[in-house]
């Protein structure tokens, strides 16, 4: 499944937004620095579809706040 991501940073908490079935809002506490912010991105998606995070694939966008994620 491919889902399209919104990415707001520096959040006071870490949650997700479901906007339809394939668009969703994730907010982050990290900043865009060395990847930090992917990593947790991919980890709040994994916790939220229930799948490990190595089943959670930025397929695009990775220097962007609009993102396309894989989920297997």
């Amino acid at each position: 499944m491919k889902i399209s991501v919104k990415v707001k940073l520096r959040s006071k908490e870490e949650k997700i937004e479901k906007i339809d079935d394939y668009n969703f809002v994730v907010y982050t506490k990290e900043l865009p620095v060395e990847g930090k912010a992917n990593e947790s991105i991919t980890g709040i998606l994994a916790e939220y579809f229930n799948v490990a995070p190595m089943n959670v694939k930025i397929v695009s966008g990775h220097n962007s706040k609009r993102k396309i994620i894989e989920i297997e």
